[in-house]
């Protein structure tokens, strides 16, 4: 028997991600963010509430780098969704990550992260549901201890964690179980 549990926004996973931005000061901003992902081939929609910081930054900068953090960097990572830049401008100080310039956009890339996609902004829709930010994808940049022997990234050594927004938990999603566009081909002879 099925229950009912109203509106509620309960999917799974929920992918984690850190977007990273500059600070009017030159300083870095970095939050964590779960209600967003791939749009398009070459663009990514972060759904923010206005009221962030990181959304100040991203309409003055129009650049951020977009990383999906790895359970290494749970603790840290989680810091930076639950503190407010508004409130705690040295937020990303107080959890040891450190980052550097990147070379393509005007955005900070967070060096313990191992994949960050370098993106501009496109285009900032207010809607009545909230803002969503659309950005374009200029480049991905992984470390090489992700990488596999062809030199492609290996999702599993990411070591990237989802977000279970109905029992506030993390999960380590490591485990390939299938492989995409083929698992279930043998049902298309039937």
């Amino acid at each position: 028997m099925m229950k009912d549990f109203g509106v509620k926004p309960y999917l799974y996973p929920m992918p984690t991600y850190m977007i990273a931005t500059y600070n009017e000061d030159g300083t870095v901003d970095a939050m964590m963010m779960a209600w967003g992902g791939i749009c398009a081939e070459d663009m990514v929609a972060l759904n923010l509430e206005a009221s962030h910081k990181t959304v100040a930054n991203l309409r003055a900068r129009g650049a951020f780098t977009l990383s999906v953090p790895g359970t290494d960097t749970l603790a840290a990572s989680d810091f930076m969704g639950i503190a407010s830049a508004n409130d705690t401008p040295d937020k990303f100080q107080r959890t040891g990550l450190t980052a550097v310039k990147s070379t393509r956009v005007d955005a900070p890339v967070i060096q313990e992260y191992p994949l960050t996609l370098e993106c501009t902004v496109e285009k900032f829709e207010d809607e009545p549901y909230g803002l969503r930010v659309l950005g374009r994808i200029v480049n991905v940049m992984a470390d090489e201890k992700v990488l596999d022997d062809l030199g492609r990234i290996d999702a599993a050594k990411l070591n990237a964690f989802c977000f279970d927004q109905m029992r506030n938990g993390y999960y380590a999603a490591d485990q390939k179980v299938g492989q995409a566009w083929n698992s279930g081909a043998g049902l298309l002879k039937k």
